[in-house]
Order: C-alpha cells, then structure tokens, then sequence
C-alpha cells in the first residue's frame, strides 16, 4: 500500500497521517515504522527504507516527508515506488504538489491519492458541528457559522476554540463564543470594511472602536485595511474565476476568497483602486506630519460608506 497525503489544509491532512500511523503501530508496534525527511535523506538512502525487509515484524511502514525535494527521486518516483518491498506500506507526504509535473502525475496515478483543501465557511461550520458531536458537545449551525466568522478560517484554531468551550461547557452559546473566544483582527477589519462599503457607519465606527479597545493602533489598522483592500482587488481581478483557483495563483487561503467574493459583487475595480490610492495617502500623511490617526482613520472609513 502506498498513500500520499497532500494539499493545503495542514490540519486534515495531519489528522489523516496521524490517524494511519496510529492504526499501523497499534498491530504492528512502534519499531515497525521508519520516517525520512526529503531535506536531510538522500534519494539512495529513502530508496533504500523502502527495499529492506521489516525487521522482527511481518510489515514495516516507511513515511516520506516531501521527498519530492530530492530532485532525484522526483524524477525516478515512478521506479522506486514500483521496487516498494511488499512487506512495505508507505505514506508521502506532499503538502504542495505542482501538478504540472510528471512527479504529480506519477503519484495520482501509482498512489491512494488523498488531496485535503481548506475548507469554506459552511464547511467549516458543518465540521465544527460533527467535531463538537463526537466530543459529547453541542453547537447549532448558526452558532458555528459565528464562532468560525469570528475566530478565522484555521480548521487548527477552531479546534483549539471548540476544546476550551466544550469544556466550559458542552452545550456551546452565542454568549458562551462571545465570553471566552478572542475575535481575530484581520476578522474584524473584515466585518469593518463590510459595513462601511454597505454604508453601515455606525457599525463601522463600533468595529473601529472595539479595535482600539482592544490596544490595536490606528497604524495596524491600517496595515489590516491594507491588506484587506490587497484581497479584494485580487479577488474582483479574478472575475468568474473559481475562488480555489484565484486562492492558489495568489497564495490566498480559499476561506478568505470566498468571503471576500461576496463583498467584491457591488464595488468596481475603479472604486477599489480609488480606496487604495486613499489609503496610500493616508499612511503617508501620518508619516510625514503630526494629524490625529484616529480622526484620519475614521475619515476614511466614513468616507468609504458614502
């Protein structure tokens, strides 16, 4: 059996390969299993792991980490996998393949190919339900869909949030998310940006304001908007484009795509290089001479919602 675990969820993937291991050392104990690491072991010495025979058990399992980064035994996949010992599972793992490549093409074709993407927000909440199910917690849909929006698109993070509320208590709230779960920033400027593109200043000037409360400086709210601003050009840019596709020619997480081709539907390339170049000048005044950031910043913001 060979197995290649890829894509760009860290978190799936990483579940997956421990979740194998685990179920191989449980039968077969832990001196069975040999790891290499594709940027310290050379081609002859993984090429080697996977030949021998297991030793004092009837199978061993070999993991490549990224052994494609031997440009070797990318170019001779095909070979050394065909010469695998058959007392011999393996599992490669390749978090970024460029499909583009025979070495890709070998792998999907020789191996059980599993491929784990990032997951949008109405998988993320889905997830975060049958999570907190099999923990003995509740979560309603809403409720995920919420604690996702707040807490950002990191299957890692939301596990972490979903640990610390379960344990508070199984049945998880509104208030309960609200209580004991941090809003992550970049979140926030995002929700900022909403409601001041949908002319909601009040809410606008309220995100502002729970953002300083916090202790973030105008400056750093202006990276964020900067940033966020950087997104959404992108993502209009990309037009049709499916969002994974916009997401890997920009080395964009998808999650952040797709909430972000929502917001992109009513504002044009014009208006959105128009922010940019006031942003611009902002950061640049702030700089140069002594103005009130948070009175500059506020502007701005009330001048997006116009």
């Amino acid at each position: 059996m060979v197995v290649t675990l890829t894509g760009s969820n860290d978190f799936a993937r990483t579940h997956e390969l421990q979740a194998r291991v685990s179920a191989f050392v449980a039968e077969h104990g832990d001196f069975a299993v040999e790891r290499f690491d594709g940027e310290e072991a050379s081609m002859e010495r993984m090429r080697e792991g996977l030949q021998s025979l297991p030793f004092l058990t009837p199978k061993k399992l070999v993991i490549l980490r990224e052994p494609g980064k031997q440009k070797a035994f990318a170019e001779d996949a095909a070979a050394i996998l065909e010469d695998t010992a058959d007392t011999t599972d393996v599992i490669i793992v390749e978090p970024k393949l460029d499909k583009r490549l025979s070495y890709y093409k070998t792998l999907k074709k020789s191996t059980e190919f599993l491929e784990f993407i990032e997951l949008d927000a109405g998988g993320l909440a889905k997830w975060a339900l049958d999570y907190c199910k099999g923990l003995g917690g509740e979560i309603s849909q809403a409720d995920a869909r919420a604690l996702t929006d707040r807490v950002g698109g990191s299957q890692q993070m939301l596990k972490n949030e979903l640990d610390k509320l379960i344990a508070y208590e199984p049945h998880i709230t509104k208030q309960a998310i609200e209580r004991l779960t941090d809003r992550l920033p970049q979140s926030t400027v995002f929700e900022l940006l909403d409601a001041a593109f949908s002319g909601k200043t009040e809410r606008a000037m309220a995100l502002y304001a729970e953002q300083r409360a916090l202790k973030v400086e105008p400056q750093a709210i202006i990276a964020m908007v900067a940033w966020q601003l950087h997104i959404l050009v992108v993502v209009k840019a990309g037009a049709t484009r499916p969002a994974d596709e916009i997401a890997k020619s920009a080395k964009l997480n998808p999650f952040v795509v797709r909430k972000s081709q929502g917001l992109v539907r009513s504002l044009s390339l014009n208006r959105l290089r128009d922010m940019v170049a006031d942003l611009l000048s902002l950061d640049r005044r702030l700089k140069r001479s002594s103005i009130d950031a948070d009175d500059a910043v506020q502007l701005f913001l009330l001048n997006v919602s116009l």
